[in-house]
């Protein structure tokens, strides 16, 4: 849960009494409206218009920055941008929590590569849309089972998180009101399999739990829980596959993030509040300037971010809590 502290901070918040809107802006506005194909009631509109222009003007101060060389990393206005910081909570809650699970043993004399990236051995399925359903678990966890299949039959399978969201609320997660990875495997492992995406498709909705055991596709073992270090982390990924992540991402900054190494003075490394999936890792320039990074997958589209995927600073600190909240499964 993100303290509640921070919400203002996430698209302003709530704003009560929508100042007059700027004229100049009015082209821009009916334009972004009708890329996002959003639509408001009269009254909404200039609450939402209020929010949108406070982003306008504080990506415009970014993009000044990054023209002084104060940012590595380049921000633009996004479908989030007429959002409040609880609609946004909302969509980016996966609370941390004590971990007691089997742990990862780092395997010996293993090879770390310059770069990997587990889209290109197959890996890793189409970025998807989670919209207004805060599901972000859901997307991560899937992922990384979805790995994990291709690695034991060599099919590349999108699994259902419509399944997650609907029937793992009893171990302890939330439907679209965010969850933790964590409870989200404890069902499947249970549960003894996950359906299709195929035969379960997504809704971005929380509906009543409609699995059938004979349209399961793939069971969990169980699932390993990776220490709290970026060495730890890099052997499972090389060794095992695609990892289920949570990271700090309640600035904005990220909701804005469009490519780069992601800098955010703010980022925790001990508040993860929003799951993706760790894919691979590299640098940028050249690896003696040491711009190293960890390349993961979102599930906010391919508008945002690099095609939906994110650079995150590697071997600098657990920057954003990137190794704090670190799984995968077993099948």
């Amino acid at each position: 849960m993100i303290p509640a502290v921070f919400l203002a901070t996430i698209c302003l918040g709530v704003i009560l009494a929508a100042p007059t809107p700027d004229c100049n802006l009015d082209a821009e506005w009916e334009e972004w409206k009708r890329s996002y194909e959003k639509t408001y009631s009269p009254e909404e509109e200039k609450q939402r218009r209020a929010l949108w222009e406070e982003n306008v003007k504080m990506i415009k101060q970014h993009t000044v920055e990054n023209g002084l060389w104060m940012n590595n990393f380049t921000i633009e206005m996004n479908e989030f941008c007429d959002m409040t910081g609880e609609e946004i909570r909302m969509m980016t809650d996966s609370s941390s929590l004590t971990l007691s699970n089997v742990k990862h043993i780092q395997k010996r004399n293993v090879k770390i590569p310059k770069t990997l990236d587990w889209r290109k051995e197959g890996y890793v399925t189409p970025v998807r849309r989670q919209g207004a359903c805060g599901a972000c678990w859901a997307f991560a966890v899937a992922g990384s089972i979805e790995g994990q299949l291709f690695n034991k039959t060599g099919r590349l399978l999108p699994l259902s998180v419509q399944n997650l969201v609907d029937c793992s609320r009893s171990f302890g997660t939330m439907g679209c009101k965010g969850g933790r990875i964590y409870n989200a495997f404890q069902y499947v492992k249970n549960n003894g399999g996950l359906e299709a995406e195929a035969t379960y498709p997504y809704e971005a909705k929380v509906r009543h739990c409609r699995y059938h055991p004979e349209r399961s596709v793939v069971k969990i073992i169980r699932f390993l829980v990776i220490p709290r270090n970026e060495e730890a982390l890099i052997n499972a990924l090389v060794t095992n596959g695609p990892i289920a992540v949570g990271i700090d991402a309640q600035h904005e900054s990220f909701k804005k993030y469009t490519g780069g190494i992601y800098h955010e003075p703010n980022c925790k490394s001990d508040s993860p509040n929003h799951s993706m999936l760790l894919v691979g890792f590299g640098y940028e320039g050249q690896e003696s300037e040491g711009r190293k990074y960890w390349l993961v997958k979102n599930s906010y589209g391919e508008r945002w971010g690099e095609k939906g995927y994110m650079k995150i600073p590697r071997g600098q600190n657990n920057y954003c809590g990137i190794a704090s909240y670190a799984m995968y499964p077993v099948l």
